[in-house]
């Protein structure tokens, strides 16, 4: 929970708020940009980098019109969206945007699952029950798989479920907004 300017306690945000605040790609890109630069950013700066990512061009290239057209709807939706949430502090008057700790849960929902990939959730349960089965046949020495000492079958499987946990850490510290120098989309 965070405190409204009023001093008063907010109640927890909904998984749907939520989910409502991170379905736009602007604002993916603001807490991303937020979370690579520590402290207060103008929001002329932010809406540059995020008009240089849309286009796909470097801060440099981007042209007024475009860093316009995002440093306006920054200013009159997104932002005071975001403010409104508690996941930054927005202080329109000096145009500053820092990022709160209240933003730090949001990377929680944000597991993308490409298409025709399996959800680390299943590869788990099919590897867990892949090494139930494999076990239990070397238990009873069946067939080939008799042949390899039970000790072999724990070690080989615990590496598999230690080189799969690393894979997925991997993975999910690569989509964490503000974790690598563009952001992730979709």
């Amino acid at each position: 929970m965070s405190k409204r300017a009023d001093g008063m306690e907010k109640t927890p945000l909904s998984r749907d708020i939520i989910f409502q605040i991170l379905s736009n790609r602007r604002r993916r890109y603001a807490i991303h940009y937020l979370r690579r630069n520590e402290g207060p950013v103008e929001i002329g700066e932010l809406a540059t980098q995020i008009a240089a990512w849309e286009n796909d061009v470097t801060v440099e290239e981007v042209t007024s019109q475009q860093r316009k057209r995002v440093y306006n709807t920054l200013q009159q939706a997104h932002l005071p969206k975001l403010d409104e949430t508690g996941f930054i502090d927005y202080d329109a008057a000096h145009g500053d945007v820092t990022l709160t700790e209240q933003a730090e849960p949001l990377n929680t929902y944000l597991e993308i699952i490409p298409d025709n990939n399996l959800p680390w959730s299943e590869y788990y349960f099919v590897l867990g029950c892949i090494s139930l089965t494999l076990l239990t046949g070397a238990w009873f020495d069946a067939g080939p798989l008799g042949l390899v000492p039970d000790i072999g079958w724990a070690v080989g499987l615990a590496a598999l479920v230690t080189v799969s946990g690393a894979t997925h850490m991997y993975y999910y510290r690569n989509l964490r907004l503000g974790h690598t120098e563009v952001p992730e989309d979709e």
